[in-house]
């Protein structure tokens, strides 16, 4: 199992109104919001997970005695997400693995020190160790210096890897790693990736070449949502640990494997803990010791936990990013009529049709924006006809704007999560997204905060699909940001040199 090991902080937040829905319309096109049960009412009976709302720090003396050993980690699917009710992916099961080992060592059988997984978001995983909101990372962190000043790690959990390039269909042509210099590489800030690259632009600079330009990656996008992007051609390259790379086979076709572009050779994957925790160095490394070569094999890692999921598709191959040059300005028109970013509005079309005005549904939702006939008829839309492309698309942003605005409407909720938590509901139905924010705030979650919060319990109660929504049109809204991106770079290159 740690042959390939795994790559939302909580706050209190002010009382969720429970808004009346009476008037609202229906939900425009989601399955989920049609077929599966509704988040408890309130005043149910929710299990409260006291781990989210107290801190402590402190060696495993402490932990035995509160009875409660807690594993940070990034959610992701594979790795650690929630489906209904039920915690899965590799995460989970080493959890498991921990948690016999653990009260096997303390002769405990009965009243036993319990395993727990707190999913965060990456950037937050070394401080909200060091707060005492966990007591372990597991999240496929390389030991590097700037780590190791803050936290220690365990004995390593892997053999020697590297870190190198995987290039798409998009890729320009490269000899050697020189290559990139003046080339742009988006790496996630808290990655050893970003570290690597920052030591590489220090030799261009002796050598007097042109730097690679770090562009910062969301730190809500995990290695393999960038190298999805890479395969679908979102993005030329990324950096990635080559012992991830076996994980992908089969899954990603378009990828070349660049072993001979290396950033950095012998580094080690590593648990993460406070410093000055001996007691519980010494269990982990044990721990270590007897797992690290395996229980659960490669083939197990990919076919169960990598395969089985729904990877973004390219919004940026050729057809279907003519189709978004065609529709651009309607989307740009109505986005500003009402403050919608209009990537985003065509990130949600990408996602709900693929663009394209003929798509029809089972449930009957009609062309670009999915929208339900009785949805667009609602007085809050006032759009009947949306057999036309236009009137689709002005009604589908006109409905996310009105949910936003209205269910959203809080100076506590900051604008891109105004707009996410309006992308959740236009796909699971107001009234689930009232029932879900009222338990995220129970569980001690933040209900005004999309990703790694709502998010979580979303999952837990109606499955991946509003999860995996939302996450994809995420990932279409930086792609297209970035190709836009690209583009006024080219131009504004050209007209420096007086290129027509």
């Amino acid at each position: 199992l740690l042959l390939f090991p795994l790559l939302c902080a909580c706050s209190e937040a002010p009382d969720t109104e429970t808004r009346d829905t009476a008037s609202a319309p229906p939900a425009a096109s989601s399955e989920a919001a049609r077929s599966n049960p509704v988040a408890p009412q309130e005043g149910e009976a929710v299990e409260e997970p006291y781990v989210f709302r107290e801190v402590w720090t402190g060696d495993l003396d402490v932990m035995e005695e509160r009875r409660v050993i807690r594993i940070l980690t990034v959610y992701s699917p594979g790795r650690y997400y929630m489906d209904r009710s039920e915690e899965k992916g590799l995460v989970k099961e080493v959890a498991a693995l921990l948690e016999t080992f653990i009260n096997k060592r303390l002769q405990r059988r009965n009243v036993i020190v319990h395993v727990v997984i707190t999913p965060v978001a990456r950037s937050r995983l070394i401080p909200a160790l060091l707060e005492g909101r966990g007591d372990l990372i597991l999240a496929s962190l390389s030991i590097t210096p700037e780590r190791q000043e803050v936290v220690d790690f365990s004995i390593p959990a892997t053999k020697p890897l590297s870190e190198i390039l995987l290039t798409g269909p998009s890729a320009p042509p490269l000899s050697t790693i020189d290559d990139l210099s003046g080339q742009t590489v988006y790496v996630r800030h808290s990655s050893s990736y970003r570290e690597s690259l920052e030591r590489l632009n220090r030799r261009f600079s002796v050598e007097g070449r042109a730097p690679v330009i770090i562009e910062p990656a969301s730190e809500l996008l995990e290695d393999d949502d960038l190298v999805e992007m890479v395969n679908s051609g979102m993005l030329p390259w990324a950096i990635v640990d080559d012992y991830k790379v076996p994980l992908w086979d089969d899954v990603f076709e378009n990828l070349v494997v660049r072993d001979d572009i290396v950033f950095r050779e012998g580094g080690r994957i590593a648990w993460a803990f406070r410093k000055d925790s001996p007691k519980l160095e010494e269990t982990i490394n044990s721990f270590l010791k007897k797992n690290r070569e395996g229980t659960l094999t490669g083939n197990v890692l990919k076919n169960r936990w990598v395969k089985d999921f729904d990877w973004a598709a390219n919004a940026l191959a050729h057809e279907d990013f003519e189709r978004f040059s065609e529709l651009q300005v309607i989307f740009q028109k109505y986005g500003e009529q009402y403050e919608v970013d209009y990537l985003l509005a065509a990130a949600q079309g990408y996602q709900e049709s693929r663009l394209d005005q003929s798509a029809r549904s089972r449930a009957g939702a009609i062309g670009v924006m999915q929208m339900l006939p009785a949805t667009a008829k609602d007085p809050n839309v006032g759009i009947p006809d949306i057999h036309d492309t236009e009137a689709n698309i002005h009604a589908g942003i006109k409905y996310l704007a009105y949910l936003r605005d209205r269910y959203y409407n809080d100076p506590e909720i900051d604008e891109f999560n105004r707009t996410l938590l309006a992308l959740a509901t236009y796909n699971a139905g107001p009234r689930r997204m009232i029932n879900l924010r009222n338990e995220a705030k129970k569980l001690g979650y933040d209900p005004n905060v999309w990703f790694d919060n709502v998010e979580m319990v979303a999952a837990k109660r109606i499955g991946r699909e509003t999860v995996q929504y939302v996450a994809n049109i995420f990932k279409y809204f930086i792609a297209y940001r970035m190709s836009l991106q690209r583009v006024a770079t080219h131009e504004a290159a050209r007209e420096r040199v007086g290129i027509e």
